[in-house]
């Protein structure tokens, strides 16, 4: 139950996430058992875990490779997505350039 709203994300505060190299920087909107985020991704940044998380990502600028956990690998621009359900594909990102991302993740995203 979600009341019509606006968001400046740009108000929004940020937080910081230090990964294996290069930082993360959240803006986040929670909303009930669904979170929202702007997620700006530094230059040369790798995640330092797997993600078992669900997630809708949606590349809004840059480029960011999806690694997952049986070696694939998917390479994402902006205007790009992927969308993925809690627990069915472990995955880490990365970037050389940066990226910044639109994410929406929830209990909504659970496998069955």
């Amino acid at each position: 139950n979600i009341q019509f709203q606006v968001t400046d994300w740009e108000k929004l505060p940020t937080t910081e996430h230090k990964g294996e190299t290069g930082t993360a920087y959240w803006r986040t909107l929670q909303l009930g058992d669904i979170r929202v985020r702007v997620v700006e991704y530094s230059a040369n940044y790798k995640a330092n875990h797997w993600c078992e998380k669900g997630h809708i990502l949606y590349c809004l600028e840059g480029e960011m490779i999806s690694e997952l956990s049986d070696g694939r690998e998917f390479k994402l621009s902006a205007g790009m997505s992927y969308q993925v359900s809690d627990d069915l594909s472990s995955h880490k990102t990365s970037t050389m350039t940066g990226a910044k991302l639109f994410i929406v993740d929830g209990e909504f995203l659970k496998s069955k």
